[in-house]
């Protein structure tokens, strides 16, 4: 049998990434009062529904969103097919989980830039 030398080397920065990595995770753990407009950006919107902007969704939707209570007022039968109708989700809980993810994500990588 033939015995080959591998010589590894690098993991040092790895490693360092994996530890700013796990000091970001730990920085965003918790509760977040997050608004539309974080969790919406305008790109994010652009890239999964019609519109260029939250005012401009908000807008063609025939609903006036200028407070949580007007949001909570709006049918969520309703409120759904104008989300599947006009973006890539099927529902509204489909939109949030992506923005969701998303957020996290810029939470989590712009901070090991």
């Amino acid at each position: 049998m033939f015995n080959f030398e591998i010589k590894i080397e690098g993991l040092d920065k790895l490693i360092k990434h994996f530890e700013k990595l796990q000091k970001s995770i730990k920085r965003i753990e918790g509760e977040y009062g997050l608004t539309f407009d974080e969790l919406f950006p305008p790109e994010f919107l652009q890239r999964n529904t019609r519109f260029s902007s939250l005012d401009e969704m908000f807008e063609k939707s025939g609903f006036i969103v200028n407070s949580r209570e007007n949001f909570k007022k709006i049918p969520h039968d309703v409120w759904n097919k104008f989300i599947s109708d006009n973006s890539k989700f099927d529902s509204w809980q489909d939109m949030l989980n992506a923005a969701v993810k998303e957020w996290v994500e810029r939470q989590l990588f712009n901070k090991l830039s």
